[in-house]
C-alpha cells in the first residue's frame, strides 16, 4: 500500500479564519551558509531590503559578512553572494534604493571602542562612502524621506568586569549622519548627540540599544540597560525622554526543573526594552527582552512623551506556552525574551511583528488602535530570530535567524520568507488553546510517541525534556488547528513520575495505556513498559530480561503497539549484539510474559545515523517511523515502513533474530518540507486512525536549540 499526502493541518494562530481571509504563511527557508560555504559558522541577524524589494541584505557577524539574497521569486530565494567587511564584524545593515549602508564595529576593546559606517552599491559591492563613527555601533536607521541614517552607539559593557553592570565607560551616544543624492555621506556634517544625564539607571553610561526613524525625522532610541527611552530629532535636540518602567509579573516560569508550571511571580520587574518602532508619527512600540536586571516578556506601546498606552503582560508569552514554543531552559532567565520587530502596513491596517528570540515565533499584531493591539497570527521561524524586513508593496515578510547550530547537532541559520496571501494560516498545527491549570495555560513540548482512540483523536507522550512533568496530552485531530483537550500527569504515589522517558503509547484495552519509557542507564533511567491508569497513575511495570539487559545501550525503546495481549517495541538503534545497522523490535506477551526479538533493517544512513522512532498497529501491519537525525538539506531517510503481522516471526532472546522485510509507506520528506521551512529532524510520533489515515508529529525537544515548531499532519491511503 502506497499513500497520497494530504494538505497539512490547516490553522489560524487563534482561530480559524475564512478562505477570504488574509494570512501571512511561510513559503520559503534560505540557509545562510550558501552565501558563505567556506565558513563553519553564518548566522543572519539584522536584515533589510533593496528599494524594489527584490534583494534581502543581512548581517552575518561570525562570517564577517553581509550577505545578499535574491527573492525576485520569493518562494524561491537564490544566493546572491556577499561582501566581507575590511576588518571588524558588521553589527546592523540598513537600505536606502540600492544603497546599503553597513555599520562595522572595529574595537580592539570595550575600553577602546571604534567603528565605521560603510556605504556599498548594492550592485557593484564597491565601497561608495566610509565615515568614522568613534565607537562600536549597534543598530541603524535610515530616515523615510532618505535624508539621513542614524547609528546607536553603544559602546556595549564588558559581562564579566564589575559584575556586569552598568556604568562601564565610555559612555555611548546617538549618531545622525546626514545623507545626499543616492546616499552619499558627508562624514564633516555627522552630528553625535549626547545622551548622558537622562536615565534614573547610571545616567553617565548610556547603551543606545536600538533606533527608528519616524516619517517626520524624529528618532526614538533605546537605552536598554538604562531602561530608558529618548526622542530625538533630525538636527539632534532631545525632544523627549522616560523611563521604560517596570511591570508586575504573576503567574511565570521561573525555575528550570523540566516541568511547566506557571505559577510564580515577578514584581516590579524591569522592562528594559530591546528594539523599537515607530507606529506613526505620535506613538512607538517597544520589545522588552531584558539584559542587566529585566525583561517583563512582552511588548509596551507609548506615547512619544512617555504616556504609556499599553503593556501585554504575559499575554505573548502565553500564546507561545499553548502551541509549544515556550523555552522552559529559559525560564530563570527571560522566558521567551521577545527582541526585535518591525512595523509595516499590509491592506491597510498597520501591523507589528514582534521576534521571539528564545521561543522563535514571530507574533503579528494589529495595530490599528496603538492602545489595544489584536494578535492576529503566530508565524514559526528559524532557531532565535534577530531581525525582520517587511516589504509591503510585494506582500512580503522576511526574519533573520541568527542561530547556526551545525555543531551541536542542531539545523543552520536560515533567512525565512512570508507572503501575505489570501489562505488560511498554516501554523500552528496544535495548540492547548482552552486548555488551563492553576489559572495559566498549559505548556506542552517534546511531543514523542502516540497512539488513535477508538473515537478518533489521539493520545500523545512527552519525553524525558519534562522528567518533573511526564504527561499525557488528550489531542482532538477533528479541530483546526488539532487542540490538546486534557493533560493526563503520569503519577507514581501521588506524585509525578520520575525516572522516565516516554518515547510511545498504546491504549491496553482497558481505558488505560501502555507507555515505553526508552531508558538510559547512566542517567538510572530503565527501558521499561508501564501500564498507565486513564488517571495518569501507574499501576505497573515491566523491566526488561536479563539477556537483554547485558546488550542494551543508550538509544533505546521508542515506540510501542498493542496487538491483544502482545506488546511490540521498537528499539531506536543497534545494541551490542545486533549486526550494524540493523535494529531490535521486540515482543512482550502480557499473558505469559514472554519476550520475544526480530531485527529490522535500517537503511544505510548518507551522514549521522539512522533509526525507528515509532510503531503502531494497524489492519494486520505493524508500522514503523524509521529516520535519520539530520536537519534540512542534509536529511535523506523520512519514512513509514510497515511490515505483516503474519511475518513477524520472533525468536527467544540470545537466539539469533530472523531479519523483517518492511515495505515502504510513504516518504515523509515532502510533508516535511511543505511548510516553506527547512526539514526538522525527529519525527517521532505515528497514529493510525481506523480508516488507515496517518497522523504523523515531530518532537520539538523542548525548545532548546530548536525553533520549537512541532509539526502535526496527515497522510491518507489512495
Amino acid at each position: 500500500m502506497r499513500v497520497s499526502l494530504l494538505t497539512l493541518v490547516a490553522t489560524g494562530a487563534l482561530a480559524a479564519p475564512a478562505m477570504a481571509e488574509m494570512n501571512f504563511n511561510r513559503i520559503a527557508s534560505f540557509p545562510v551558509a550558501l552565501n558563505t560555504p567556506e565558513a563553519d559558522e553564518t548566522s543572519a541577524e539584522i536584515i533589510a531590503a533593496t528599494g524594489d524589494g527584490m534583494t534581502l541584505v543581512y548581517s552575518d557577524s561570525p562570517a564577517g559578512v553581509i550577505g545578499f539574497i535574491d527573492i525576485t521569486d520569493p518562494a524561491n530565494p537564490v544566493a546572491a553572494g556577499s561582501f566581507a567587511l575590511p576588518a571588524g564584524e558588521p553589527t546592523a545593515v540598513s537600505v536606502l534604493g540600492r544603497t546599503v549602508f553597513v555599520a562595522e564595529n572595529t574595537s580592539e576593546s570595550f575600553t577602546e571602542p571604534s567603528g565605521v559606517l560603510h556605504a556599498l552599491d548594492a550592485d557593484s559591492r564597491a565601497v561608495i562612502g566610509s565615515c568614522d563613527l568613534g565607537g562600536q555601533p549597534d543598530s541603524t536607521a535610515v530616515a523615510p524621506d532618505g535624508s539621513f541614517i542614524t547609528v546607536a552607539i553603544e559602546n556595549e559593557r564588558d559581562e564579566d568586569l564589575g559584575e556586569g553592570r552598568v556604568p562601564q565607560m565610555p559612555a555611548g551616544y546617538l549618531v545622525i549622519q546626514p545623507l545626499g543624492n543616492g546616499g552619499n555621506m558627508d562624514c564633516t556634517a555627522q552630528i553625535r548627540v549626547d545622551l548622558t544625564g537622562l536615565a534614573d539607571v547610571a545616567p553617565e553610561d548610556p547603551e543606545p540599544e536600538f533606533v527608528d526613524v519616524n516619517a517626520n525625522g524624529d528618532i526614538v532610541v533605546t537605552l536598554q540597560e538604562n531602561n530608558h527611552m529618548v526622542v530625538v530629532s533630525a538636527a539632534g535636540e532631545v525632544l523627549s525622554h522616560f523611563s521604560a518602567g517596570a511591570v508586575d509579573l504573576a503567574g511565570v516560569d521561573l525555575t528550570e526543573d523540566g516541568a511547566l508550571r506557571f505559577v510564580e511571580s515577578q514584581p516590579g520587574r524591569v522592562r528594559e526594552p530591546d528594539a523599537v518602532q515607530w507606529i506613526d508619527t505620535e506613538h512607538f512600540v517597544i520589545a522588552n527582552e531584558g539584559d542587566m536586571d529585566g525583561g517583563s516578556r512582552g511588548f509596551t506601546v507609548f506615547h512619544r512623551d512617555g504616556t504609556e498606552l499599553f503593556d501585554s503582560g504575559l499575554s505573548f508569552e502565553y500564546a507561545l506556552v499553548e502551541i509549544g514554543h515556550y523555552p522552559e531552559e529559559r525560564s530563570g532567565n527571560k522566558g521567551v525574551e521577545p527582541e526585535g520587530m518591525e512595523v509595516a502596513t499590509f491592506g491597510g491596517v498597520p501591523m507589528m511583528f514582534l521576534l521571539s528570540e528564545r521561543g522563535s515565533i514571530v507574533g503579528v499584531y494589529d495595530m490599528t488602535d496603538p492602545a489595544a493591539p489584536v494578535l492576529a497570527q503566530l508565524l514559526p521561524s528559524g532557531i532565535s530570530p534577530e531581525g525582520a524586513i517587511a516589504i509591503p508593496e510585494r506582500n512580503l515578510l522576511a526574519t533573520a535567524n541568527e542561530f547556526d547550530g551545525r555543531g551541536d547537532g542542531a539545523a543552520p541559520a536560515h533567512v525565512m520568507i512570508y507572503e501575505y496571501q489570501e489562505a488560511p494560516a498554516a501554523y500552528p498545527h496544535l495548540t492547548s488553546a482552552g486548555l488551563t491549570e492553576d489559572g495559566a495555560p498549559v505548556g506542552w513540548g517534546a511531543i514523542s510517541g502516540q497512539v488513535m482512540a477508538e473515537d478518533g483523536t489521539i493520545f500523545a507522550v512527552s519525553d524525558s525534556f519534562y522528567g518533573m512533568q511526564p504527561t499525557i496530552f488528550h489531542i482532538d485531530v477533528r479541530e483546526t488547528p488539532a487542540r490538546i483537550v486534557d493533560a493526563i500527569r503520569v503519577t507514581r504515589e501521588g506524585q509525578p513520575a520520575q525516572l522516565m522517558d516516554m518515547e510511545g503509547i498504546a491504549l491496553d484495552g482497558e481505558g488505560g495505556f501502555w507507555v515505553a519509557s526508552e531508558g538510559r542507564a547512566d542517567r538510572l533511567v530503565p527501558s521499561a513498559l508501564y501500564r498507565v491508569g486513564a488517571d495518569g497513575a501507574i499501576e505497573d511495570y515491566v523491566t526488561l530480561p536479563q539477556a537483554i539487559l547485558d546488550v542494551q545501550r543508550r538509544h533505546g525503546f521508542e515506540g510501542v503497539a498493542r496487538v491483544g495481549d502482545t506488546l511490540y517495541v521498537a528499539v531506536q538503534r543497534e545494541w551490542d549484539d545486533d549486526p550494524q545497522n540493523h535494529a531490535k523490535v521486540l515482543s512482550y506477551n502480557i499473558g505469559t510474559e514472554e519476550w520475544g526479538v526480530i531485527h529490522y533493517p535500517l537503511t544505510e544512513p548518507a551522514t549521522g545515523w539512522v533509526g525507528l522512532s515509532e510503531v503502531a498497529a494497524h489492519d494486520g501491519h505493524l508500522y514503523f517511523i524509521e529516520r535519520d537525525n539530520q536537519h534540512a538539506a542534509s536529511a535523506v531517510t523520512k519514512q513509514i515502513t510497515r511490515v505483516a503481522l503474519s511475518g513477524m516471526e520472533m525468536v527467544a532472546p540470545g537466539e539469533t533474530p530472523n531479519v523483517l522485510a518492511p515495505e515502504l509507506v510513504v516518504d515523509l520528506l515532502p510533508g516535511l518540507a511543505s511548510t516553506g521551512g527547512y526539514v526538522l529532524d525527529k519525527v517521532e510520533g505515528l497514529a493510525i486512525a481506523g480508516d488507515g489515515t496517518m497522523w504523523i508529529s515531530t518532537d520539538n525537544d523542548g525548545v532548546d536549540d530548536h525553533s520549537g515548531e512541532t509539526m502535526l499532519w496527515s497522510v491518507t491511503p489512495e
